[in-house]
């Protein structure tokens, strides 16, 4: 019995670690906690967020749905992509930098800047843009013209065709000398979110009362066994005491 003791204690620990909540990220702020939470709650997910210190979250979800958890975040563009401003790619360093590395630099953070601006469009799951400034040729009497493309993936239920112009006159006017007709919009639906069927609340509470009633079972089952053992060796003591002769 001593031997069954710590396997039905240590099965009844697993039921109940199966059960908790797993955190799929980490290092979240808390809008963008609670749009992962708002999704995946849409999507009929167990969501909810925690934080130690109020300003950096994490973002949990029950154990048997973290994979369909991370497949509708991953479909949303969650977590949102993290973009460098001008300030951050140009901080200032101990070496000095050649003009090449600065114009490496200025393209990276304006492209930075720029898909970080037209992800904050309503719809827009995910952008990037990418944008290519050729060197001046001081021999060339007609210079090359600057040019970009941009990368859209949007939710399928938004319609952005007609945003199409504005999104080029803002690169256009972010880049100097870049010609509107240069610059290339291309978009994608995103994947739509597909609901995940609903947790039973009766199997939410199976595995748990399944571990707790395996743990009070092997307990009490080993106190009976202990007492049980005990009762006879208390009788033949007694009788040794007393020198009573056993029949």
């Amino acid at each position: 019995m001593r031997k069954i003791l710590p396997a039905v204690l240590v099965a009844a620990a697993l039921g109940l670690s199966a059960c908790a909540e797993k955190e799929l990220y980490g290092g979240l702020t808390e809008r963008e906690a609670n749009e992962m939470v708002a999704v995946l709650q849409n999507a009929n997910v167990s969501a909810s967020k925690s934080s130690k210190d109020g300003k950096v979250w994490a973002l949990k979800t029950r154990a048997e749905q973290f994979s369909s958890a991370v497949a509708v975040l991953h479909d949303q563009g969650y977590p949102r992509d993290k973009f460098e401003s001008l300030g951050e790619v140009f901080k200032k360093e101990g070496f000095v930098s050649s003009p090449m590395e600065q114009r490496a630099r200025l393209m990276y953070g304006l492209s930075q800047e720029l898909s970080q601006t037209i992800s904050s469009i309503d719809g827009v799951v995910q952008a990037r843009v990418h944008i290519a400034v050729p060197e001046a040729d001081p021999l060339a009497e007609q210079q090359k013209p600057s040019s970009a493309s941009v990368f859209i993936r949007h939710n399928p239920d938004v319609d952005l065709s007609g945003q199409v112009g504005s999104i080029k006159a803002l690169v256009t006017n972010s880049i100097e000398g870049l010609p509107y007709d240069k610059v290339t919009v291309v978009m994608f639906p995103a994947k739509p979110v597909m609901a995940a069927a609903p947790v039973s609340p009766i199997r939410s509470f199976t595995m748990p009362a399944i571990a707790i009633l395996a743990a009070i079972g092997g307990v009490g089952a080993y106190v009976f066994s202990r007492a049980s053992r005990g009762k006879p060796r208390r009788k033949l003591k007694t009788l040794a005491e007393t020198g009573t002769p056993v029949a």
